[in-house]
């Protein structure tokens, strides 16, 4: 089984991300699960949300408290939240920002960052101050972690982003060829 934890605030997408993850993972064969945890249920606050693949039956139903992965849609966070609480050893960090890894102070992890935000500001998916960075950063993931094809993801995004399908697919796109492995 493979678990994510997205670390994001309130409008960025984080949730519908979890989503569509895993419903990019069920057109690979995959059993799959997402769900939400609200706090502070408001414009900009934390969120968070979670998904689960796994080959066989999922059967647990918790929170995850050891993800495999770390996916942080807004770099602030870093900053509010300890994001990288319960990552399993080696694990993998994919952050939205343009820092390197020196800047970041993360180590110990398989580390990933993209400019999600520039990306969706590009395609005209939220504002340039409130760009929404989901899709951009699912591209993102399914490229660093590499188990969910990318032609599955644009399906999953084209048949269930609430709005702007194609600008979604394309942010996706653009966002797998500039993710920054380090």
């Amino acid at each position: 089984m493979f678990e994510i934890r997205f670390h994001g605030r309130g409008g960025q997408g984080a949730v519908t991300g979890a989503n569509i993850f895993a419903i990019a993972a069920s057109y690979d064969g995959y059993k799959s699960q997402a769900f939400p945890f609200f706090g502070v249920e408001r414009r900009g606050a934390p969120v968070t949300a979670y998904a689960r693949i796994s080959e066989g039956p999922i059967e647990i139903r918790s929170f995850i408290y050891n993800p495999d992965a770390v996916v942080v849609l807004d770099p602030s966070l870093l900053d509010a939240v300890n994001v990288l609480e319960g990552l399993k050893e080696n694990g993998y960090v994919l952050i939205n920002t343009t820092k390197k890894p020196d800047e970041l102070g993360i180590s110990g992890y398989r580390l990933a960052t993209v400019d999600a935000s520039a990306i969706a500001v590009r395609h005209g998916l939220g504002t340039p101050q409130a760009p929404i960075v989901n899709t951009a950063i699912l591209g993102a993931l399914v490229r660093f972690v590499d188990m969910v094809k990318l032609e599955s993801l644009l399906r999953a995004i084209r048949e269930h982003a609430p709005a702007k399908k194609e600008e979604n697919a394309k942010a996706a796109e653009e966002a797998y060829g500039e993710v920054r492995i380090w």
